[in-house]
């Protein structure tokens, strides 16, 4: 693990390999061991960094409300810090929010985009709602009742009736991050913009990647952005749900592997 000190905050991140940078942001309420096993797989053909969000895993907390603009300034102030212009950029479900944001300020750092189990739209009043209640709750009461609540929402039934080292890593995502930061990020994407104008506006290889059982941005949020996007690929791996690189990991990493030979070679 390194640090790097940036715009007021230590960001903690994994590096591993060489070539052109591959960078992956986590989802809510992770952190960055949840692409150990793209990292181990992706390193031999590319220099893949894991950052922790602000407010996730070794990363600073920082009470109150993280926007999307400051997740992806952070990303910016890291990758000046690293000494790293272009990037390949990928992110799961907040990470891909994330991942919008980041190519509408700043399109020219960008090489190719990976859209995982995510959606372009702002939220309906109803999950709008939803967000800041959870805010207030998990400040209240911390993280376990949130876990408990979400993983089967997270999770195929399949993968939790088979593959409980999977289920507990996620558990122990959830449970260890510190309640301020995921607080702070859900009222950060409650007020998010809506980045469906956008997708007509990237020019750069995409791949989007769903699992057929996610249930919080399913399969037609995926096609939504394959339409939107010119010339993109879209990839539906089925029997998964919203965490498709934990689930079905071999599978997500060959298809990976697949739209990032020819960007890296």
């Amino acid at each position: 693990m390194s640090l790097k000190s940036v715009r007021g905050i230590s960001i903690g991140y994994d590096e591993y390999g060489s070539g052109i940078p591959f960078v992956l942001l986590h989802g809510h309420p992770f952190n960055r061991s949840m692409w150990r096993d793209q990292r181990e797989t992706l390193s031999p053909i590319c220099r893949v960094i894991t950052p922790d969000l602000r407010g996730y895993g070794e990363t600073t907390v920082v009470p109150g409300k993280t926007t999307m603009e400051d997740f992806a300034s952070d990303l910016a102030a890291l990758l000046d810090a690293l000494g790293i212009d272009q990037i390949i950029l990928g992110g799961l479900s907040m990470g891909g929010q994330i991942v919008f944001e980041f190519y509408r300020q700043f399109p020219q750092r960008v090489h190719a985009l990976v859209l995982a189990d995510t959606q372009p739209q702002v939220d309906t009043e109803e999950i709008r709602a939803t967000r800041y209640a959870t805010a207030r709750r998990i400040l209240e009461s911390g993280m376990q009742d949130l876990a408990e609540e979400v993983l089967p929402k997270l999770l195929a039934k399949e993968t939790i009736a088979t593959q409980p080292d999977v289920t507990s890593r996620v558990r122990d995502m959830i449970v260890h991050t510190p309640p301020e930061g995921a607080a702070a990020a859900l009222r950060g994407r409650a007020e998010r913009r809506d980045y469906t104008s956008l997708l007509r506006e990237i020019a750069v290889p995409t791949l989007v990647i769903v699992g057929s059982e996610d249930a919080f941005t399913p399969i037609q949020d995926a096609e939504v952005m394959h339409r939107g996007i010119a010339g993109s690929q879209l990839v539906i791996l089925e029997g998964v749900g919203h965490m498709p690189n934990m689930e079905r990991p071999s599978e997500f990493n060959a298809v990976l592997r697949q739209f990032l030979f020819p960007i890296v070679s």
